[in-house]
């Protein structure tokens, strides 16, 4: 009895995907590295040792100078104009930024998720009138949309969310609308109709999870959008109100003095910029892992 041969050519392909699909993805691995860093150095920072209050002022101490320059006694980075430490402000500035972040992708994907699943999966005039209503959103400029929405809320955190996610809105629905479309004249989906299944067990069971991925994905993008975008509100007054701090409110209280104490806006700027970029390399590393796993099935 012989036994079957096997192609060592056609294995070869397989067998090289395979592993190229356990290996740590350096793409994947130092943009998830940096960001986890700094998200931690932020979410930790209340319990962190060494760390001062963000809003106490070395004059409220009576310690005499306000302001302190680098690698000062007690101070790392030095002080603001009001003598309050600037890596403490810093992290606690970027607790703010990645909970807002965080909350208004969560926020928008739930939202414009729902619906696009929902209006890609019903077709028709569900569909028609779902994308038609998103696109009067999607005419407005998103950062002009978040400043009404900013401004006639008030500044609170959840005003803040509720005004970020308001413009992603209509960006998650059009991506889920397209996955849902893709998938609903699928074999499995099909099957499920003829077996008698319900339109609500058809969206959570099979729609949905075949959709996620990219909502996932793309919130990533979005969360960096997000995080910008707060900052830019409170640079210009409507995000929290002081003595909270804020990326943007910290680099806008800075700018005045910028020549003789540069570091008061350069270190809540690059942390914001480290945090996007980081984010957008994030993204696309997923984004390309999924596609090459897609392409190998």
């Amino acid at each position: 009895m012989t036994e079957p041969l096997t192609d060592p050519v056609a294995a070869a392909p397989v067998a090289k995907s395979r592993s190229r699909r356990r290996r740590p993805s350096f793409e994947i691995v130092i943009p998830g590295t940096l960001l986890a860093l700094i998200a931690a150095a932020c979410l930790l920072a209340p319990i962190l040792p060494g760390l001062p209050d963000p809003n106490l002022g070395v004059l409220n101490g009576g310690e005499g100078e306000s302001r302190m320059g680098l690698f000062s006694p007690g101070h790392l980075l030095g002080t603001d104009a009001l003598g309050r430490d600037l890596l403490s402000r810093s992290l606690h500035g970027g607790q703010l930024s990645i909970i807002v972040g965080l909350g208004s992708v969560a926020v928008g994907l739930l939202i414009g998720g729902t619906l696009g699943i929902v209006a890609g999966y019903a077709g028709g005039a569900v569909d028609t009138v779902v994308m038609r209503v998103l696109d009067v959103f999607l005419a407005f400029p998103s950062l002009v949309l978040a400043l009404v929405v900013a401004t006639y809320l008030g500044p609170s955190i959840p005003n803040l969310i509720i005004a970020i996610a308001f413009f992603a809105i209509p960006s998650y629905a059009r991506i889920a609308r397209a996955g849902a479309l893709s998938v609903r004249e699928r074999d499995f989906v099909l099957s499920a109709r003829l077996t008698g299944a319900r339109a609500g067990h058809i969206l959570i069971r099979h729609v949905t999870p075949r959709v996620v991925g990219s909502l996932l994905t793309y919130g990533l993008l979005i969360c960096g959008i997000a995080i910008i975008t707060e900052a830019s509100l409170s640079f210009l007054g409507l995000g929290i109100s002081p003595p909270t701090p804020s990326w943007g409110s910290m680099m806008a209280d800075g700018k005045t003095d910028l020549s003789t104490a540069p570091q008061i806006v350069l270190v809540p700027g690059l942390l914001l910029f480290l945090t996007v970029v980081s984010l957008n390399l994030l993204a696309d590393g997923i984004r390309h892992r999924l596609d090459s796993e897609g392409s190998s099935r």
